[in-house]
């Protein structure tokens, strides 16, 4: 007897599949690299302090005071070292930020666009407040300029300080913080190009709007136009930069329009086919339509987020505080900065103005009455995550150094930035130490408040169809998409039993669905089929756990003697499989997996949610335990 493993050809397949191993978060890894780049970057700044503070303090400014210039026939680009990072480098700084602004809004948490009222009005609010602080002190004196130094919060520098301060599953402040200082960024971007940019060429400014539509147009060209957006792409910044424009603000603007979305079906299927067709023939021309194809499936966003994230946080910003953050400190300074009106303005806006700023806004944008939801995250939470956006630096000395052309003004300047990058990181600390304090049942119930998770997972559970295991009235739902000849699938295992074990049945339940990535496992789809003909004997966890524990043995012959193992009914059993009569069974879970974005296996939703990154025993354990208190906080509230 023969039964056919291949995947009937009758029925139509879904648009999208998952295909590869479970990639991580790409939000989660934006915020470990910046977080991570936080302490080389304050290195650097340390650097450059001490470099000003050697005996030779002439050559820090010597060196970054160096001219050059390219020059092709008659045109030259002209500027020193600190403008070629300020300006240059720093461009792809923005790129970035504009990259992961532009892939939460496609996919993330802000895809659900009522969710960024409440983080835009706060950073309005934030910026807002520090301004005002500042104005008090300078206006109508010479620090009057200098307003723009007293707005923006550094992202690499706050979202260092939170992850200090709060645990490693606090993603979702993280999330709202940097969403935050991405609409920081932008307002402040605006802000350099409208009041310090002196003698802006209409015609370059013309020229870099026209290669910006250009570049929108080239999204929809099919193929071969990563050169025409990278040309389009240099080309705008060199139209921003003879427009007197900072052409920083080209990096945020192509970032915020380069799309971000999850594989397609034929993309991965062919990516697989050359693949295989490379390994049976390994030719240059194979090996190059294979590695193309591989790429081509992987959204642009994700891909330059990719090469250019590692160079941005750990060299590119560095070098920017190591070129900008150097100040010769003495007695005379000191005491310049700390009566002057521009140190003062600056330090009290970020450590003060920009947590009361956060806040209220916050408050203003939550109010029904005003139309406003709840925010994502707890008010104590929020207070903390505002004093941890006090932290200005990058556009801060950006600015500051656009602002000031007077030596000690911008000294001053200097100063009062890098007391408040000091200052806020300890308010944070206070912050969420106090918030810890607080009573259990007022953490519930301001948890209880928040807006609800997004539900990632598009096909609720129903246990009629689904196979359960543990308590099915339990407050959290562990949902997993598996296949029995994934090896990843197979070590996972062990931790969900584990995690079994330690939640106690009452406290947890747990789902198996089934995806068969039959392009890479040829044995996958027929063991699923198998596990359900065992399950229409009332043995499939039976089966599952067989299957796991002999990965290996997944042949028509294998899944034949597993069921005799078990005592099934092994005529009723290679019956159906023969049939196929589970097929459709099978072809369910799988377009749920598709519509939920599933990419791999295996992949874990906990109630509704999808759970990125690792899947160890203690991963998994923090996401439940997170689970569970928010669900228990949102029934103490609906029971209020």
């Amino acid at each position: 007897m023969r039964l056919d493993p291949r995947p009937s050809a009758d029925p139509t397949p879904p648009q999208r599949t998952a295909w590869a191993r479970n990639l991580a978060a790409p939000v989660r890894g934006f915020l470990q690299a910046e977080t991570g780049g936080a302490v080389v970057l304050v290195l650097a700044a340390i650097a450059a302090l001490i470099w000003a503070n050697s005996p030779w303090p002439d050559s820090y400014e010597h060196v970054w005071e160096t001219d050059l210039s390219i020059t092709l026939g008659d045109h030259a680009l002209h500027t020193d070292l600190r403008g070629w990072v300020n300006e240059g480098l720093m461009a792809l700084f923005f790129l970035v930020v504009g990259l992961e602004a532009k892939r939460e809004l496609d996919q993330g948490e802000l895809r659900e666009r009522a969710r960024l009222t409440i983080p835009v009005m706060a950073a309005v609010g934030g910026m807002a407040c520090t301004v005002g602080i500042y104005f008090l002190f300078n206006a109508g004196g010479p620090g009057q300029e200098g307003w723009g130094a007293a707005m923006s919060t550094d992202t690499a520098l706050a979202l260092g300080a939170l992850a200090i301060v709060t645990p490693a599953a606090a993603v979702r402040v993280r999330v709202f913080l940097l969403t935050m200082v991405v609409v920081d960024d932008l307002v402040a971007l605006a802000v350099i190009g409208i009041f310090y940019s002196e003698d802006v060429s209409l015609v370059a400014l013309g020229i870099a709007i026209l290669l910006f539509a250009i570049l929108i147009a080239l999204r929809y060209v099919p193929r071969g136009r990563t050169p025409l957006v990278v040309g389009v792409g240099i080309g705008m910044w060199l139209a921003m930069f003879q427009s007197g424009v900072d052409p920083v603000i080209s990096g945020l603007a192509i970032g915020l329009v380069t799309t971000s979305y999850p594989p397609n079906r034929d993309d991965l299927e062919r990516a697989t086919e050359l693949t295989r067709s490379f390994r049976e023939q390994p030719t240059v021309e194979l090996a190059t339509a294979a590695q193309r194809k591989i790429a081509g499936a992987i959204s642009p966003n994700e891909r330059l987020q990719h090469s250019l994230h590692p160079w941005t946080t750990y060299v590119i910003v560095p070098l920017f505080a190591l070129a900008n953050a150097g100040i010769a400190i003495d007695g005379d300074v000191l005491s310049a900065a700390a009566g002057s009106s521009i140190t003062l303005g600056i330090f009290l806006g970020y450590v003060v103005g920009k947590p009361i700023g956060i806040v209220g806004a916050s408050f203003l944008a939550s109010r029904k009455v005003l139309g406003g939801t709840r925010p994502a995250v707890t008010w104590p939470i929020l207070t903390g995550a505002g004093a941890a956006a006090g932290v200005g630096f990058t556009l801060s000395l950006l600015i500051a150094t656009l602002a000031f052309h007077d030596g000690e003004l911008l000294d001053q300047a200097k100063i009062g930035i890098l007391a408040s990058a000091i200052v806020s990181p300890v308010t944070a600390w206070v912050a969420f130490a106090i918030t810890r304090r607080l009573p259990a049942q007022m953490r519930a119930r301001q948890l209880g408040n928040v807006a609800e998770t997004l539900i990632d997972l598009a096909d609720d559970v129903d246990p009629a169809r689904d196979h359960v295991r543990g308590d099915p009235d339990a407050i959290v739902t562990v949902v997993e998409y598996a296949d029995f000849e994934c090896p990843f699938c197979g070590r996972a295992e062990p931790t969900i039993r584990e995690l079994m074990a330690n939640a106690g049945a009452d406290h947890l339940r747990y789902v198996f669905r089934h995806l068969p990535l039959a392009d890479v496992h040829p044995h996958a789809q027929m063991a699923a089929e198998a596990s359900e003909a065992a399950a229409a004997q009332g043995a499939f966890w039976e089966m599952h756990d067989r299957l796991y524990e002999h990965q290996e043995q997944l042949t028509p012959k294998d899944l034949i003697g597993h069921a005799r193992e078990l005592g099934l009914d092994v005529e009723r059993f290679t019956s159906d499989l023969r049939e196929r009569r589970y097929l459709k069974r099978i072809e369910r879970d799988v377009d749920s997996a598709d519509e939920s974005g599933v990419s791999g296996t295996p992949s874990f939703f906990i109630n509704g949610r999808r759970h990125h990154g690792v899947y160890d025993i203690e991963a998994l354990r923090a996401a439940v335990r997170t689970a569970k208190t928010r669900a228990k906080s949102q029934r103490l509230v609906a029971g209020d």
